[in-house]
């Protein structure tokens, strides 16, 4: 459905869900530019490569939103981001699913302000390549069925006006709209607590190597430090409740696993040539530290609370979680019954387990007595 017929069935105010980068700022001013409404949400999940989210918000503004909202929503992630923990739910191996358990997580804050703004049509800048689009539209779809969902870049008057990259810089810069310097980055980034994510631009061509990347929630390998840090985390029935014997909430756990984990060089760099679920291959370098350091430490622990036969069963609930996750079905049923009958595996997760760090390594050290622990003959 284009943005005439969506606007022409009485739906004169557009909630968008923004990011307030090129595509954001361009998308608000076009449809500002049409006579439409537009209020943004910008949801806080931690972002560590937007330092003032208020900055994302007066962006908005001038580029012609009525209204410009952060939306909170750090616990929802640090909630869902456990359970892709506690699932181990790696897509393909090798990506910790961080961008795509954030778009649930996205929608589902704004959804809930826009029902207290009496807005009904959801607007993203996801392009039609990626598999951004499919989750927000699906997670709307399964969280509010009536909402009209606006893309952009499936608009053919959109994409008449704006082919490309190029384009929108041009018309941003035409209108004097606050964009970042777009032209001089080498690829795209997308960020929240759980993870970062490098796509596209020079990265496209896999004959270059990804050294040029500049980590954002640590440092390369073999930047870290020389000397090995040892590191211990307590598990509780599948929660992590402290750091080194730090007691802390769960946001704050996410947030310290990240200093310690990045400056170390582990869950820097991971390298996956994915597949996307629009059919099309996708090169992406990952930052996951946290999830990386927790993970493990989870790992070890499974590797001591589960048999053979159930262990099989936790490793193919992995995968189907893993998957539904990546192509944007974290709210189907098949998810949430593949978490359901995860639950009673993940709480005998209990103990303590120390790891050492070291240039982008997780060692096994040890693990107390107290933990449950399978017989060796």
């Amino acid at each position: 459905m284009n943005w005439k017929e969506i606007y022409a069935s009485g739906s004169t105010i557009f909630g968008g869900a923004v990011s307030g980068g090129l595509d954001s700022c361009t998308v608000t001013h076009w449809l500002h530019q049409n006579g439409v409404e537009v209020h943004c949400f910008t949801v806080d999940l931690g972002q560590p490569d937007e330092e003032n989210l208020q900055a994302v918000a007066d962006r908005m503004l001038a580029c012609g939103a009525s209204k410009a909202t952060i939306v909170p929503g750090k616990e929802l992630l640090a909630s869902a981001g456990l359970k892709v923990l506690q699932a181990q739910a790696r897509y393909e191996g090798g990506y910790w699913n961080t961008t795509g358990i954030a778009r649930p997580v996205t929608v589902k804050a704004i959804l809930d302000t826009l029902s207290n703004d009496d807005i009904n049509v959801l607007f993203h800048g996801a392009t039609g390549r990626g598999n951004d689009q499919v989750r927000f539209q699906l997670t709307s779809n399964m969280l509010q069925p009536d909402l009209d969902v606006y893309a952009p870049w499936r608009d053919q008057e959109f994409l008449d006006k704006f082919p490309g990259r190029q384009q929108m810089i041009e018309y941003c810069e035409l209108n004097n709209l606050p964009i970042r310097p777009a032209r001089e980055s080498r690829y795209s980034t997308d960020a929240n607590f759980l993870g970062l994510t490098h796509e596209a631009g020079d990265l496209e061509d896999v004959s270059i190597s990804p050294d040029f990347v500049e980590p954002g929630m640590g440092v390369w390998p073999w930047d870290a430090p020389d000397k090995p840090e040892y590191v211990s985390v307590y598990w509780d029935r599948g929660v992590p409740k402290s750091i080194n014997g730090v007691e802390m909430d769960l946001i704050s756990i996410f947030e310290e696993a990240n200093i310690i984990a990045g400056k170390n060089g582990v869950g820097i760099g991971t390298h996956v040539v994915e597949n996307r679920f629009v059919g099309i291959k996708s090169r992406g370098i990952y930052e996951s530290p946290a999830m990386e350091l927790l993970g493990r430490s989870w790992e070890y622990v499974l590797q001591f609370v589960l048999d053979r036969r159930a262990r099989e069963f936790y490793t193919n609930l992995s995968n189907v979680i893993s998957t539904q996750i990546y192509q944007g079905y974290w709210l189907d049923s098949a998810t949430t019954s593949a978490l359901a009958a995860l639950s009673p595996l993940a709480s005998m997760v209990t103990g303590t387990i120390q790891v050492k760090l070291y240039k982008g390594n997780i060692f096994f050290d040890s693990i107390d007595d107290s933990i449950e622990k399978m017989p060796s003959s």
